[in-house]
């Protein structure tokens, strides 16, 4: 004998076509500028004593060059040169990538963005996060150097899964 159970939103045998797909979408927030950073973290002060406690032998190397591969995949197709050299090894293959995330990017959330690519995004959505992840493909350092909002303040929908070359269009 089947269990009667719950999967989901809706318990078996009950109809969704009553029920309210989304909810309405929120007002607009002022913005001045689309393409100015807000809501910005910056990182550079743990950084820099991270780095003090690296060279100082205060930590381990373990604790900031163990990059995920993927993130050194990432590095090696995608990533800008960065403005520095490499904080461990001083390599000059150093590396910035731009993830951004949001609700309205719908699938395409936590993808990686040029610099160039994001002010033509910033039209595009209402809000959306960007962090920048520095990474050294020779010693795989990595580390989360800033995070900020970009966007012109009108909520959207979410991006259907088909629209992708729309995103920067």
């Amino acid at each position: 004998m089947r269990k009667q159970g719950v999967r989901g939103r809706v318990a078996r045998g009950e109809s969704t076509k009553n029920s309210p797909k989304r909810g309405p979408i929120p007002a607009p927030e002022p913005i001045s500028d689309p393409q100015k950073p807000r809501n910005v973290v910056d990182y550079g002060l743990s950084r820099a004593a991270d780095i003090t406690k690296l060279h100082r032998g205060g930590a381990l190397t373990s604790d900031f060059c163990e990059a995920d591969p993927y993130l050194l995949k990432a590095a090696k197709f995608h990533g800008e040169r960065a403005k520095s050299n490499c904080p461990a090894c001083k390599s000059t293959h150093f590396v910035e990538l731009h993830y951004v995330y949001g609700d309205e990017l719908g699938p395409y959330a936590g993808r990686i963005r040029k610099v160039e690519e994001l002010p033509s995004m910033c039209n595009k959505f209402g809000e959306f996060r960007v962090y920048v992840v520095e990474v050294c493909p020779d010693c795989h350092w990595n580390y989360l150097i800033r995070a900020f909002s970009l966007g012109d303040g009108t909520p959207r929908r979410a991006v259907p899964a088909f629209k992708a070359d729309d995103l920067l269009d």
